[in-house]
């Protein structure tokens, strides 16, 4: 009997234990796009099951409800972006400038603090949540969530640190070797790519720096707080978890509060194919290109000489099969028999099956993450934004083909997917890096979740020193400016001494007197 109630005693103990270090998290994901959204829930859904409870502010709420998970919704607060960029939007995009991208994406989402959801949680007693995750993009002004329920903060990137972010968390941003956000440069670059690069570098920091100080007035408009600058949101940010991994981007040196995620949503991933597409793919036998342009863009609003570009291209390729993500009703009378056409499909799985032999892609992060993840050889089409220095950063690797959509032919098309599925080199430079990519002393799930605990429990202890310096302090032109002085006014002093020892020996030593000439 006493063991029995010892057990219960020590299990009704550790069960005590568990929800007294359980967190609970708010998330802030303001930004309306589906591949922003897709990792992060990820992560927070293994939270929740994990035992930590979880409220996600997002666009994209659960279609069923979980334990420990609850969503408040913004959908229908802003255009949705899933599946609804058209072929002249993105073209658009190509022409945005730097001035009304941090607008749309930096502003105008600032702007949605006003709604009622945000106006509640800033009502919220200070202390019930444990941790706030925020995304950091181009809206730091949520940031500002922190200090006003006194949490500590932890900041979430959905790609790569971007350039606008190094500086204010003490991070160097060296373009003789690390490439620009937006640049499709290698880490190894020539004289004139090194200029491009440092002159791109400093044009986007310039810019994002100057547009984003709009966000000042609105932090001090929502929360009464008054801030001379950005950076000073960003001391509140405990660390950052970062969607990259150095086997798919650069080497570059870090703080120890910016933490490499990348992949996160991939591990632990339970997708599963439906009985018709794995009996489909499994009778692939020659043979698999999957085609899909994400979860963005809308295939049916390219021109239909675009179309018929793709539609010839597989009809070319067979024996080999296609399995395109569109709408069969606007594709399936165009497409031979070798094409099976799906509204949607789980893309992770998909990608799992050994019959899946390339991958066409416009080159999104999450995408190319998973292709990486499971050796698939890629067939990039860039679109916009960084969808271009991501494949060119793949086939600078040795694992993809790029294609310029507006050069794009028949011909172009058939013969990259060609030279993937036949050369050898793309499957076997995808499978090296795959394996650096998987190879890590935690996976990223494990990781993001062990940081977000991390700087609840600790706060801003990783928080590196320069950013407390004035940049003139950081860049040490006092120093420098002290040593020169000095240097100025040692060699002042040696002139001055030496020409005073001249004019001294000049006045003690006799002077020669000159000869007298000879009279005859």
């Amino acid at each position: 009997m006493f063991p029995t109630r010892l057990l219960f005693f020590l299990l009704f103990i550790s069960v005590i234990n568990e929800r007294a270090s359980a967190l609970r998290a708010l998330a802030i994901f303001p930004f309306p796009s589906k591949s922003h959204a897709i990792g992060i829930q990820h992560l927070f859904q293994a939270m929740a099951r994990r035992g930590h409870s979880v409220d996600l502010v997002s666009h994209f709420p659960r279609d069923k409800p979980m334990e420990n998970y609850r969503d408040i919704s913004l959908r229908g607060i802003l255009p949705s972006i899933p599946n609804s960029t058209t072929f002249d939007m993105f073209q658009s995009f190509n022409f945005l400038g730097m001035k009304d991208f941090v607008r749309i994406a930096g502003a105008e989402t600032c702007d949605l603090l006003e709604l009622p959801v945000f106006q509640e949680l800033m009502m919220t007693p200070r202390g019930t949540y444990d941790v706030i995750i925020i995304e950091l993009f181009v809206a730091p002004c949520y940031v500002a969530f922190g200090e006003k329920l006194n949490a500590p903060v932890v900041g979430a990137v959905t790609s790569k640190l971007p350039d606008w972010l190094f500086d204010s968390f003490g991070n160097p941003l060296n373009p003789s070797y690390m490439a620009s956000y937006f640049s499709s440069s290698t880490q190894r670059m020539t004289f004139w790519e090194r200029l491009r690069n440092t002159l791109h570098v400093q044009n986007t920091r310039f810019q994002f720096d100057y547009y984003m100080t709009d966000q000042i007035a609105q932090v001090e408009k929502h929360f009464a707080r008054r801030i001379s600058s950005l950076d000073e949101l960003y001391k509140d940010v405990a660390l950052v978890l970062v969607n990259e991994h150095f086997s798919v981007n650069d080497i570059k040196p870090t703080t120890p509060d910016i933490i490499d995620i990348g992949g996160l949503h991939i591990y632990n991933n339970t997708q599963q194919l439906t009985t018709e597409l794995q009996d489909w793919l499994d009778e692939s036998t020659e043979g698999c290109v999957y085609f899909t342009f994400g979860s963005t863009v809308n295939f049916e609003s390219f021109p239909k000489e675009v179309l018929r570009i793709f539609y010839r291209s597989f009809e070319r390729i067979a024996p080999v099969r296609v399995l395109m993500k569109g709408d069969p009703e606007v594709h399936s009378k165009d497409l031979s028999k070798n094409v099976k056409i799906v509204p949607w499909a789980p893309q992770i799985a998909v990608l799992k099956h050994k019959n899946v032999k390339a991958f066409i892609t416009h080159g999104g992060l999450l995408g190319t993450q998973e292709a990486i993840a499971y050796k698939v050889p890629l067939i990039g089409i860039p679109l916009f934004g960084d969808q271009y220095p991501n494949l060119r950063n793949y086939a600078n690797r040795g694992f993809a083909v790029v294609l310029e959509l507006k050069a794009l032919t028949e011909d172009s098309l058939t013969d990259a997917i060609i030279t993937v599925l036949r050369d050898p080199t793309y499957s076997e430079n995808i499978a090296r890096v795959s394996e650096l990519f998987w190879d890590r002393p935690m996976n990223p799930l494990d990781t993001a979740i062990y940081w977000i605990e991390y700087a609840a429990k600790r706060g801003l202890v990783l928080k590196s020193p320069a950013t407390e310096l004035s940049w003139w302090k950081l860049h040490l032109l006092d120093v420098y400016g002290f040593m020169l002085i000095c240097a100025l006014t040692v060699l002042y002093a040696i002139i001055k001494l030496t020409t005073l020892l001249c004019s001294c020996a000049s006045r003690v030593l006799p002077k020669k007197v000159p000869k007298s000439k000879k009279h005859n």
